[in-house]
This record gives structure tokens, C-alpha cells and sequence, in this order.
């Protein structure tokens, strides 16, 4: 029995996000340089589930070579010869442009690559918002999913940045039909203080989310994590709010708070962390080697999803 036939019997957080891409019409993906086993596998699995449909972008001659030593299936998946990485990343820009896909997939190139073709100015995806990572954790014993952002895109984002940060989580959340989020705005401490400006720009988020310039959630910040996620921890502290004790979307400081947090749940909590990165024209799907299969297939369904609704919201209007 192959892995994907072995998760129903493992229950999962991301089985409902997968099952309702399951019913949307799977995104045209083009998957960017496929070229080690785990990113060629990840992309035929996802088609296999019927959450996307694969255009593979990368060396033909290597691709196939890689699908026949680990007998992988390429079926009539189409594949668009290009010599190397970097060729493969701006040829999948291209493509998007051109509006012959609605998705992109990582495959085995590094995300700083792939995310240099997305982000250039002439030629590139960009839209107004500025373009952010969200990691949707799946963490046992946790009643809700998590999202985390952003902990792989911006680095120290500024005030600006972060109400992007925001309203990308925001937007995600809502689109892949998930309700109302309450989204804690992180810090060290839940007062606000000169010598923490984190706690400062978590306050401006909240007022910005009062003035409507965020739209879409439930805002508090600063919260420190303990009293963001756990009701007891926020009695404690004597903070009442929607938000505080229940947080569904943590928004961090910094990409090093963010990445740590992410870590620390996947391999001291065992959670699983899908991931898509959002604000350009199209969703893009993250995915890294030591994800499970869950994971990669979950990675998929929310970029499918979000883009499936995303065009049918589009269409209504």
C-alpha cells in the first residue's frame, strides 16, 4: 500500500482542507525544477489525490531519468524542457504571466531562486501587497489549526510589511473557508513598551484593524505566546479578549522568532507545517524535503484551494 492510500487511516487537521480541494477543479501547477525524487514524488502525489494538475518545469531528459530510477509514474503530464534551475524558475514566471497556470510548486531548487524570478519587478508576480509565508500547523493535542507568519519570506519587516503579513493570513484564512480568525499579534510581553518596539507595532496593527486599514479578523496584540494560546495563561494575566487564550493565526516579530516558533512545534510538539507563500498574482507552494506526505499534499490543497475561491469570488463579482 502506497503512503497516500495509508493517510485515511491517520486523522488529521488537514483532511478537511484536503477533501475540499478534492472538489474544486485541480489548479494547473507549474512545478519548478523537479529534479530529485522528493520534489518529482511530491507533485505526482498531489495529482494522484486530484489537487493538482502538474506541468513540469525542468531539464526533460533529467526528469525522466529520475521518474524511471524511482518508478515514478509521469503519465501524460506535460513537461517544458528548460536546461537548469534558474531557467526553470524564470520560465515558470513566464508561464504564470501568461496565464497558463494558477499555481506555483517549489520543487528542487532554493527558495531564494525560485523567489527572485517571483519578486522581480519587470518581469515578475508581484502585486501590491508585499509577498509573505504563512506555515499552516497541524499540532497534536491543539484544538485548532495554527498559522504562523511570516517565518520564511521577510526577514525584519517593518510596520507596512506586517499589515501585509497580516491581511495575506487573514485573506487565506477566510477564502479556504475557515471562518473568522483571532489573530495574536506576538511579543515577549502583552504591555506595551518603548524598550520592546515589537509591542508597539502590535498595538498600531490592532489600532490599523480598528481604523479598518486590516480587515477580515479579530486583532490583539502584544500577546506574548502563552497567553495567545492557552485560555489559563491569559486568566492568569488578567487579559479578556476574543482573541487571547484562543489565537488561531500567531503573527511573529521577525522571520528568526517565526522560523524558531515553527521548529520548535514541529520537532519538539510533532506538528506538521504545510506552507504556501502569498501576495503575488498566484499562491506558491513551498515544500521541503523532510516534509511528510501529508504535509506536501496539505502544502498543495490550501494554494488550491485559496486560488479555486479566489477565482470563483472573482467570477461572482
Amino acid at each position: 500500500m502506497s503512503e497516500v492510500m495509508e493517510l485515511a487511516a491517520e486523522p488529521s487537521k488537514y483532511d478537511r482542507l484536503i477533501a475540499a480541494a478534492q472538489a474544486e477543479e485541480p489548479a494547473v501547477t507549474l512545478v519548478v525544477h523537479p529534479c530529485d525524487e522528493t520534489a518529482l514524488r511530491g507533485a505526482l502525489e498531489a495529482a494522484q489525490m486530484r489537487l493538482i494538475t502538474p506541468v513540469l518545469v525542468g531539464p526533460r531528459v533529467r526528469i525522466r531519468s529520475i521518474a524511471a530510477e524511482h518508478r515514478l509514474d509521469l503519465g501524460q503530464w506535460e513537461i517544458v524542457d528548460v536546461p537548469h534551475s534558474h531557467a526553470a524558475a524564470a520560465k515558470a514566471v513566464a508561464l504564470i504571466r501568461e496565464g497558463k497556470g494558477s499555481l506555483l510548486m517549489k520543487g528542487s531548487l532554493h527558495t531564494d531562486e525560485l523567489m527572485r524570478e517571483v519578486a522581480a519587478a519587470a518581469s515578475g508576480l508581484r502585486t501590491e501587497r508585499r509577498i509573505s509565508h504563512v506555515f499552516v500547523m497541524d499540532v497534536p493535542g491543539h484544538a485548532d489549526t495554527l498559522f504562523i507568519t511570516d517565518a520564511a519570506i521577510n526577514i525584519a519587516p517593518d510596520l507596512d510589511a506586517k499589515r501585509d503579513i497580516v491581511q495575506n493570513a487573514i485573506d487565506l484564512w477566510v477564502t479556504i473557508g475557515l471562518g473568522e480568525p483571532r489573530v495574536a499579534i506576538l511579543s515577549a510581553v502583552e504591555t506595551v513598551t518603548m524598550k520592546i518596539p515589537s509591542t508597539i507595532e502590535a498595538a498600531a496593527l490592532c489600532k490599523m484593524a480598528e481604523r479598518g486599514q486590516i480587515t477580515g479578523g479579530l486583532l490583539d496584540g502584544p500577546l506574548a505566546f502563552d497567553n495567545a494560546i492557552d485560555p489559563e495563561a491569559a486568566r492568569i494575566k488578567g487579559i479578556v479578549s476574543p482573541v487571547a487564550g484562543r489565537a488561531q493565526i500567531l503573527v511573529v516579530p521577525d522571520l528568526e522568532a517565526g522560523n524558531m516558533l515553527a521548529k520548535n512545534l514541529t520537532f519538539l510538539a510533532h506538528a506538521d507545517a504545510a506552507g504556501t507563500v502569498l501576495g503575488a498574482r498566484v499562491p506558491i507552494v513551498l515544500t521541503s524535503r523532510a516534509d511528510s506526505v501529508r504535509t506536501r499534499l496539505a502544502s498543495c490543497a490550501v494554494a488550491s484551494l485559496f486560488a479555486a475561491r479566489r477565482r470563483a469570488a472573482q467570477v461572482a463579482v
